[in-house]
């Protein structure tokens, strides 16, 4: 013990001796910063000594002597008029305000800041020598000056509220914008007259104040000659100003009539027609003069979309119409809210078209408006999904849809092997994904039912992005029965074929359905939300949220107010004008023969491709995409899309499962949709293949030689003959084909 406490001791010791060396040490660190400010200071002060004698001797030099000091009271009544004249100030009223000696009110005005002006050179001359040892800019004192002028301005209009200064304007001639620090005079100033269009009678200032007192002050000499002249010279604070106007063979009789006239030639300036002008200028302009740059970049991707063949599933072509109502004015009012209760006014046209809108997404759907609610205001698919998440869960509640490798879409929950959540909707809800079967590539709905009635989601989502084959809706009916779940489908992918009766339908079986509008609908990007309303069935028992025993669905006001005004602001009102065009159409024979035609090329290239010994996830499809397995031809997904790409083919890279379960990045999706918008065939499709399989035999060439590695692999094509032939070859076949929307 008696150690531990001697040990003790001397550590206490040993720290305060340690803290009292960092003491001294800081003390001596601030006594020399002390002495070395304590420097600093007299040297600044010997400085100003050595420099006192030169600032008096500029004060001096720079003495205000400008032209009102040696005016007589008329003089300065005279000039003052006629300056409030050229600087474009305006009385309103037919007499000029007086003063309360009943003097003029400029003379009133000299004698109220003459005071203050006499004053003022001796500080500009201060700041002058300032800027010459680079204490202050060298254009402070020009600033200064300015800001002198506006303050004696600002007395003016608060003195006489008659007076209006808003027409004065002073520039800083050009020559003077970079001054030498040498330089020590004022910086010339110019107190610019608004140009008129109608002829002004402007009096002559130098004229009239040598007929009123000859010999006191010179404004202008080159005035005296009449000629070649358009200002009027003299200086304010030390400083050359020049009094610009506009300058008439006729010379005016009084300052009254350039008054006048000044008024008159503003107000034509100004008039209906030059205002109309105006706003047609930069109103009605093409954007090819508007914004030649942006033209040129969406004219090259005009023609890239023409030249090009076009399989990626989710992507279409819009029609003229869809075009015109995306470019229409709509685009221009705000409307939050829904119909009938917009955040704004002014919406009564906008709220029709959204009404008309909603109307034809249920005919197109065969919906009953008394079972079936829309909304047609979601900006995407995306954000259709999280709006009903977040109208009917609560932060951290569980939701359950198809992993993403597997097909699925990463708004269903989806987050990476590693744990690491992609979307909002793995953020702020907990999810867990089923999958398909490795071997069939058709969805476990054993496995899936397993997991749904261990994890209870309160929504279980059926759809996705990449799965070919039907989906079986009372199926999943009766998990989400079994659980308590609300069934919600993410139709996006194939609401087309929905909408054309050529594939099997969620409205009778799923609770909230959500799409996108841009890809088999042929429409403008964005969402849209079906909701249940009405009675609820009775065998199903209280769904989520109804927890209060009511016997009606709850899902219309939730999920409005979840879209507006908890996660959008306004809806984009050009979006839903072209959204319910594209509804319109979708109702006609002539969309379901499309859509047909549709799967018809789907087929055919499936079969295609499977005669080349090409392999297919779950070997074929039942709508309107493909899944390519590169596999077996040892290619990975993104060498070979970057290969079509080169040969103006776009598809999209995929991960799939292999026959273990392991996820391998080694396919790609085509889809059909938008090369049937252009006109193609079954035949046009199997040149197609074709043009895929001599696609897939130069990316694996080009493997082989430089390996699998990006940066090699891109190094290796480039210049590659192969490459170039095959891309004439798609661009002579793809011009075949008319462009929706273009005159191509």
């Amino acid at each position: 013990m008696v150690e531990k406490r001697e040990e003790s001791r001397k550590n206490r010791e040993e720290k305060r001796e340690e803290n009292r060396g960092k003491r001294k040490r800081k003390e001596t660190a601030n006594k020399a910063k002390t002495k070395e400010t304590k420097k600093q200071i007299e040297r600044s002060c010997e400085a100003g000594r050595k420099m006192r004698p030169r600032i008096s001797e500029r004060s001096e030099k720079h003495k205000y002597q400008g032209p009102f000091m040696n005016l007589s009271l008329n003089d300065m009544s005279h000039t003052a008029g006629h300056i409030s004249t050229y600087t474009g100030f305006r009385q309103t009223q037919p007499q000029p305000a007086t003063c309360p000696d009943t003097s003029p009110a400029p003379l009133c005005l000299l004698r109220q800041t003459h005071a203050i002006l006499s004053i003022l050179p001796h500080l500009l001359s201060s700041l002058s020598s300032l800027s010459i040892l680079r204490r202050v800019p060298a254009n402070f004192s020009a600033a200064v000056s300015i800001s002198c002028i506006i303050i004696t301005l600002r007395l003016v209009s608060k003195r006489f509220a008659s007076i209006d200064i808003k027409s004065l304007g002073i520039r800083i001639d050009s020559s003077f914008r970079n001054p030498p620090h040498h330089l020590v005079s004022g910086v010339p100033l110019q107190l610019m007259e608004q140009q008129t269009t109608v002829e002004s009678k402007n009096v002559d200032l130098n004229e009239k104040h040598q007929q009123a007192n000859a010999g006191s002050m010179d404004l202008n000499e080159e005035s005296k000659d009449g000629e070649n002249d358009d200002g009027e010279e003299f200086r304010i604070l030390g400083h050359s100003m020049c009094l610009k106007r506009r300058r008439d063979s006729t010379p005016s009789c009084t300052t009254t009539d350039s008054a006048s006239s000044q008024t008159l030639s503003k107000r034509s300036h100004t008039s209906p027609e030059s205002r109309r002008q105006a706003v047609r200028a930069w109103g009605n302009q093409s954007l090819q003069a508007a914004d030649p740059d942006i033209f040129d970049l969406i004219e090259k991707e005009k023609h890239r979309q023409y030249k090009g063949i076009e399989l990626i599933a989710s992507e279409n072509f819009v029609c003229k119409a869809v075009m015109e109502a995306l470019g229409s004015h709509v685009t221009n009012k705000y409307s939050e809210g829904m119909p009938g209760a917009r955040f704004y006014t002014g919406n009564q046209y906008i709220d029709e078209i959204e009404i008309l809108c909603c109307q034809r997404a249920l005919v197109a759907f065969g919906l009953d408006s008394e079972s079936w609610g829309v909304n047609v205001q979601p900006y995407s698919c995306t954000s259709a999904n999280f709006a009903v998440y977040t109208g009917l869960l609560l932060p951290g509640d569980r939701i359950m849809g198809l992993d993403t490798p597997s097909g699925g879409n990463t708004s269903h929950g989806y987050y990476t092997p590693n744990g690491r959540k992609v979307s909002g909707a793995s953020i702020f809800f907990e999810s867990l994904s089923y999958k398909v079967n490795p071997q069939t590539g058709i969805i476990d709905f054993e496995k899936l039912e397993e997991r749904a009635m261990d994890f209870r989601p309160k929504i279980l989502i059926c759809g996705g992005s990449s799965y070919p084959r039907e989906w079986d809706y009372s199926k999943f009916r009766q998990i989400a029965d079994k659980c308590g779940a609300v069934l919600m489908c993410d139709m996006a992918q194939i609401s087309g074929l929905i909408a054309a009766k050529e594939c099997a339908s969620p409205f009778e079986y799923c609770d909230i359905v959500t799409s996108t509008t841009h890809k088999s609908l042929r429409g403008p990007r964005g969402g849209i939300i079906f909701y249940k309303k009405g009675p609820k069935p009775r065998k199903r028992g209280m769904l989520l949220n109804q927890g209060d025993g009511s016997d009606k669905y709850e899902f219309e006001e939730k999920i409005s107010f979840a879209v507006c005004p908890a996660l959008q602001g306004g809806p984009h009102n050009n979006h839903i004008a072209a959204l319910a065009i594209a509804l319109k159409q979708l109702a006609t024979p002539e969309y379901k023969e499309y859509m047909q035609q549709v799967k018809k090329n789907a087929q055919a290239l499936a079969s295609s491709l499977l005669r080349r010994n090409c392999r297919l996830v779950t070997g074929g499809t039942d709508n309107h995409l493909l899944l390519w397995d590169l596999r077996n031809l040892g290619l990975t997904g993104k060498n070979f899309e970057k290969v079509c790409e080169m040969c103006h083919i776009t598809v999209n890279k995929i991960a799939i499962f292999d026959d273990n379960g392991t996820l391998i990045p080694g396919g790609v999706r085509i889809g059909t949709p938008a090369m049937t918008s252009r006109g193609c065939l079954e035949s046009d499709f199997e040149t197609m293949a074709d043009f895929l399989c001599r696609a897939a035999q130069i990316t694996s060439s080009v493997q082989r030689e430089h390996g699998k590695m990006v940066k090699s692999f891109i190094k290796g094509l480039e210049n590659n003959k192969d490459i170039v032939d095959l891309g004439v070859q798609v661009e002579n076949f793809a011009v075949q084909f008319a462009m929706p929307g273009q005159d191509l």
